[in-house]
């Protein structure tokens, strides 16, 4: 059965959870529609808004190396601990917009943390943020069952923000846990997200 977390709560994921490794970690959102106007409600719609879900891996909480990222560009950990299954370009459809692969078995010992978030790719040129976004969510599944562990809904308002900091995954002595973050900030790139880790 799923867990539905709120922003800043913490679950364990292995724990009581024996031989849990393989995660699928699917984020999803929808654009906002736009009122009709015009003749007839002619016009409106919904605006194309790329979102990019990115991984960071760190060390110590910091991160320390270009190739810990993983996102559109770069799209498998060197480790193999981590899969990006590619970018939609739209937001558009059901379910999970990105999914993104996690092996915790395989990442390696001095990773201490993944953090997963989220940007609009080209904001401040397409005069984008996230209160143009609806329905965002994170969601764990275990691979061997397929079963949705968690899901975290993100409703705060994030008018004018242009990246969400959106959960993290993290060592605790022997075992992992989720924590639930919606954070905000005014990030254009994920470059520049990467910086608040550095």
């Amino acid at each position: 059965m799923s867990i539905s977390l709120q922003k800043g709560q913490r679950i364990d994921l292995t724990k009581g959870n024996a031989g849990l490794s393989k995660l699928m970690v699917g984020l999803g959102w929808d654009p906002i529609k736009v009122k009709k106007s015009g003749f007839f409600g002619l016009g409106g719609g919904t605006p194309d808004i790329d979102c990019d879900a990115s991984v960071l891996m760190l060390e110590n909480d910091r991160f320390t190396e270009n190739k810990n990222l993983i996102y559109f560009g770069n799209l498998k950990s060197n480790c193999g601990s981590i899969n990006h299954t590619g970018d939609n370009l739209t937001g558009a459809g059901d379910g999970d917009d990105e999914q993104i692969l996690v092996d915790l078995q395989k990442v390696p010992q001095h990773i201490n943390k993944l953090v997963f978030v989220v940007n609009i790719y080209d904001c401040h040129r397409r005069k984008q943020d996230f209160g143009m976004i609806e329905n965002a969510f994170i969601r764990v599944v275990n691979m061997n069952d397929k079963q949705e562990l968690i899901k975290f809904n993100l409703t705060e308002n994030y008018s004018g923000k242009t990246s969400l900091i959106v959960a993290e995954i993290y060592r605790h002595g022997n075992e992992w846990k989720f924590a639930a973050v919606g954070t905000g900030t005014n990030d254009g790139k994920v470059g520049d997200l990467v910086q608040k880790f550095a």
